[in-house]
């Protein structure tokens, strides 16, 4: 596409503009449960609204937008009291999960090496199932990522004692997740925690899909075991706004025990010709609508309004696990939040994923071991139906031999 030599009309280029989403997934249906977490059209409005109010705004200069460093102020400290953070406790905003535990590790080895720590190679040890993320901050700073396989116990939680004997003294930090994404199990935080004490190595929870939904999974009753600031050896801690705190996209939050450690990581220079910068995070500019809708959000809902959407999740996560186990499936591990993996013992999961594909659905998947995924939101409850019946007749064709061929080859990677 070549620019217009001479500009189209608003009417013209709009229309344009959403033709282009025809062949989109239709998510605003339910045909997805992967990129997108749908808490229904008021939701949306208020998101678009708080974020336009904004949008012009820049994070980077809280002297000239102090009504943005004030909003992120206030969304950290809802956070913190959220996951326990204890009095000194502090964070930042930023722009999704894997800036969020980008920084965490860039803080933890600045910290390290702030304490005397000669390490001649730093590396982190984390579960097989934590996320990819972790690996791509590894690449950029050259730390290596030890990746220990999950208990064989059929629990899908990451092998603490494994995960103790790969630390060695170039350690910088151990991961544990809350819950993690392939399989929606939470880790066994606490006691990661005690093998992060008798190693002394720094311990990040990865909450970017738990965090701020698994407090009010709680509140409702559910049996979501400690995993936050509330376990004293938790140093940090990444959970993201824009997944279950419903906030417009290019949202999270990395949060720091105490003041000490956040010390080490913003980015503080002056040797240009310009002005001396300091930032948080990675980013420079800093959109101002996503703290704006992040603030709105989070003040809209209110505990009661998170409580409400979160037992909606669960519920359909529930509708979920009788409707799958009664066409053979097995769950994999014990779920609680909104995150589901199965898979049938007699049939491959990505030939049935392939006829869903087929039928409209846009989900996700599992390798180890291959397996459906989905992540709900609280708009399936109104589409969860639909997507059991079309999964009934996918099984049954596979079952048949209906489709010899393979499956197709979609893209099921996720972000």
């Amino acid at each position: 596409m070549k620019m217009p030599s001479r500009g189209r009309q608003w009417d013209d280029v709009k229309a344009d503009l959403l033709g282009r989403g025809s062949d989109d997934v239709n998510w605003r249906e339910g045909k997805t449960a992967v990129y997108v977490f749908n808490a229904g059209e008021e939701i949306a409005k208020i998101q678009k609204e708080a974020y336009t109010a904004y949008m012009s705004e820049n994070g980077l200069g809280p002297v000239a937008f102090p009504s943005l460093a004030k909003m992120e102020s206030d969304v950290i400290s809802m956070a913190l009291e959220l996951l326990h953070g204890p009095e000194g406790s502090t964070g930042a905003m930023t722009s999704g999960g894997t800036d969020s535990i980008t920084m965490a590790m860039k803080t933890a080895r600045d910290y390290a090496r702030a304490n005397g720590h000669a390490i001649d190679s730093a590396n982190i040890v984390l579960p097989q199932s934590a996320h990819l993320a972790f690996d791509k901050a590894g690449q950029l700073m050259d730390i290596e990522v030890r990746r220990i396989a999950l208990k064989t116990d059929g629990s899908y939680e990451a092998d603490v004692d494994a995960m103790e004997a790969a630390c060695d003294p170039n350690t910088i930090m151990m991961v544990g997740s809350a819950p993690n994404f392939p399989h929606g199990i939470i880790d066994p935080i606490e006691d990661l925690a005690l093998a992060s004490e008798r190693k002394n190595i720094w311990l990040h929870v990865d909450a970017c899909v738990g965090g701020y939904f698994a407090p009010f999974a709680r509140m409702n009753g559910v049996p979501v075991p400690p995993f936050d600031f509330e376990v004293p050896a938790v140093r940090s801690m990444s959970a993201d706004l824009h997944k279950y705190g419903y906030a417009a996209k290019g949202a999270s939050t990395i949060l720091f025990r105490s003041q000490e450690l956040y010390d080490h990581m913003p980015f503080d220079f002056a040797c240009w010709s310009g002005a001396p910068m300091k930032t948080p995070t990675l980013a420079g500019t800093r959109p101002g609508g996503a703290i704006s809708a992040a603030w709105a959000i989070m003040n809209y809902l209110g505990v009661d309004g998170y409580c409400r959407l979160q037992g909606e999740v669960c519920a359909t996560r529930e509708r979920v696990e009788q409707g799958v186990k009664a066409l053979g499936f097995e769950i994999l591990g014990n779920p609680v939040l909104g995150l589901i993996a199965f898979r049938h013992p007699e049939h491959n999961a990505f030939a049935i994923y392939g006829e869903m594909y087929r039928k409209g659905w846009i989900t996700s998947a599992t390798k180890e071991p291959p397996s459906l995924h989905l992540m709900l939101s609280p708009q399936h409850s109104k589409f969860i139906d639909a997507y059991l019946e079309d999964l009934a007749e996918s099984v049954q064709s596979i079952a048949e031999g209906e489709t010899e061929k393979a499956a197709p080859k979609v893209d099921v990677r996720y972000s």
